[in-house]
């Protein structure tokens, strides 16, 4: 076919489909409604789809933006990364726990063989540490605070940065409450109502007083560097 031909039968095509579409227009009502009337959002097999009309105001959009930053800034100030794994090694050192323990299952134990399973990196294959939140990360590092929890109830109140006049806080007094100072100390902030409560419940919901203080501390740790 000559390069006219080609031409005229794109033309035709053309006209043909401007024929086609234009029979399947229809006037569209003024009211900005439906054709009797109402005005509705529906979707339906004459028209398209579902869809809501609600949308922010544009500047309560603009208010946001002020006290947050754009999207491509808050995406990385409130992203939710774990502490690196050397950062996780002095975390425990520094609430009393010894990762020099060759202690099967213990938390220095399964801090030493779960490299693999927190990411760390791996400069052979030059693959730099997956600092997210994995699934087998997050279980992991979940795994090494509840062994780390007994070392950390005994040892918290011989940490030297936790202690005032030279007594460090215990992490349950005798009631088996928790100490606030303690969950300070452990953390590195203030203590919330919120710590005491959970507290309070696990020792009282557990099997045992000794398990539910385990899952007490385990869950403060985890909650508080499992994801920062």
């Amino acid at each position: 076919m000559t390069r006219f031909g080609y031409s005229l039968t794109i033309l035709v095509g053309a006209s043909l489909g401007l024929a086609a579409c234009s029979g399947d227009i229809t006037t569209p009502n003024p009211s900005g409604g439906d054709d009797d009337g109402t005005v509705s959002t529906t979707g339906s097999d004459g028209t398209t789809f579902d869809h809501e009309n609600d949308t922010i105001s544009v500047w309560d959009l603009i208010n946001r933006i002020n006290q947050e930053g754009p999207p491509a800034f808050t995406a990385h100030m409130h992203g939710c990364t774990r502490p690196t794994y050397t950062t996780l090694g002095h975390i425990l050192t520094s609430i009393g726990v010894n990762l020099g323990s060759t202690t099967a299952l213990s938390a220095a134990d399964l801090y030493k063989n779960g490299q693999s399973a927190i990411s760390v990196a791996n400069y052979a294959s030059r693959a730099r540490e997956n600092v997210a939140i994995t699934t087998s990360g997050a279980s992991r590092i979940e795994d090494i605070f509840v062994a780390a929890a007994s070392e950390v109830i005994q040892n918290l109140p011989n940490v030297a940065r936790c202690q005032v006049g030279g007594v460090g806080p215990a992490v349950f007094d005798a009631s088996n409450n928790l100490n606030p100072d303690a969950v300070a100390c452990m953390t590195g902030v203030p203590a919330q109502q919120s710590h005491i409560d959970y507290a309070k419940l696990a020792v009282t919901g557990a099997t045992n007083t000794q398990n539910g203080q385990r899952i007490a501390v385990a869950a403060i740790l985890a909650a508080a560097f499992t994801c920062n």
